[in-house]
């Protein structure tokens, strides 16, 4: 058989399909795997997150010299803490090699054991021939084959799941330890007497009282600052209607000058002259009245908060925009004018006040309470 026919009956789809159908297969497998230990240990039959919940103490010292020995609890989802089998098939290698050794070898001889002898004279030498005839045949031949076939698969475990890692961040984000239990000790950790006790646990609960209040104080700051905010919003606003309305018609000006520029005869030219300096005499006004709504709003932007604390202490009641701030508007002339109810923005800006003037006025009160709540703790420790 030639070499050829020997290549030309391997099964070479089987050879190489075979490991790597096999290799598909064992990777859904392993996903499978996965998934179901992530259903089966991260989540209960309910569908929700399955956690481990551990408990630990906290000691810390109190102004009055006692201290808290609370009780914490913190619950951990199960999948955070336990590895995750993720095992992926990374790599396959098929490896096959055939050797074929063909060889043949013919020799042949004939030995015919015949012997010749004789003589001649040839002048005056003589001469003598000797001869033998010998004939041998031989016939050789062989053949060797041989084959390897290898398959090596590479398998690592590649770890949590980008989509599940992902997850568990947004669900670490939310655990925080609660306190299940506090008890006050002494500053060394011990029990305390019956009046101390009840000391400790008066001044206890004006620390919680103080730090509710600090805040409610909190929001209420941030509430009234997100107010001002809007306030100065709502005043850039009105105030980019005023600076339209004012360069359109200086941009209306510079047209007419343009059509000055067009005059032939004298009088043509001096009347174009004329009215050039009326526009820009008005020009000049309309800038000037430009410079006095853009200082008359920016300070109302830069001191609002100023202004809404005094209209608050004042108790007054506002059913408009407050006359304190002082703004002005600007008229179909340009010509500075008061802040009106039919200003496009008037509404807007009365409503954020009021809003804003709530909010500084539970501002106040809470300062107020959280003062007076102060006050009652450090008489506590002073035992009055």
């Amino acid at each position: 058989m030639s070499i050829a026919q020997q290549f030309s009956g391997l099964p070479m789809d089987q050879l190489i399909g075979a490991p790597l159908s096999a290799a598909s297969d064992a990777s859904i497998r392993l996903a499978s795997s996965t998934a179901e230990f992530i259903n089966k240990v991260g989540f209960d039959s309910n569908g929700n997150v399955r956690n481990v919940a551990f408990k630990y103490e906290k000691r810390s010292m109190n102004e009055d010299g006692t201290s808290n020995l609370d009780e914490m609890k913190v619950e951990v989802p199960m999948l955070a803490i336990v590895p995750i089998p993720n095992l992926q098939i990374d790599e396959v290698n098929i490896l096959f090699d055939m050797e074929v050794k063909q060889s043949e070898k013919s020799e042949s001889s004939l030995d015919l054991g015949l012997s010749l002898s004789g003589s001649a004279r040839i002048g005056p030498v003589k001469v003598s021939v000797t001869g033998s005839v010998s004939v041998h045949q031989a016939n050789t031949r062989s053949t060797d084959n041989s084959a390897k076939y290898h398959v090596d698969v590479r398998a690592t475990n590649h770890g949590t799941p980008e989509g599940l890692a992902r997850v568990l961040d947004m669900m670490a984000a939310n655990v925080a330890p609660s306190l299940v239990s506090s008890t006050l000790k002494d500053g060394n950790g011990q029990d305390l007497t019956e009046q101390a006790k009840a000391k400790a646990e008066r001044l206890k609960s004006l620390r919680n009282e103080i730090s509710q209040l600090e805040s409610r104080l909190s929001a209420a700051e941030s509430g009234l600052m997100s107010n001002i905010i809007n306030i100065k919003k709502i005043a850039d606003s009105q105030l980019n209607v005023y600076q339209s309305n004012i360069l359109k018609k200086i941009n209306e000006l510079n047209g007419e000058d343009d059509e000055i520029k067009n005059a032939k005869t004298d009088e043509e030219k001096e009347k174009a002259q004329k009215k050039k300096e009326e526009n820009d005499k008005l020009a000049e006004e309309y800038s000037q009245t430009q410079d006095q709504i853009n200082q008359v709003w920016n300070n109302f932007k830069n001191m609002v908060k100023d202004y809404i604390k005094m209209i608050a202490d004042s108790n007054e009641e506002q059913t408009g925009v407050s006359e304190l701030f002082g703004l002005k508007a600007v008229d179909d002339k340009i010509k500075i004018a008061q802040y009106a109810k039919t200003e496009e923005f008037y509404n807007a800006l009365a409503a954020a006040q009021k809003n804003a003037v709530d909010s500084q006025k539970t501002v106040s009160q809470t300062e107020s309470d959280l003062l007076k709540k102060k006050g009652e703790y450090s008489n506590a420790i002073a035992g009055k």
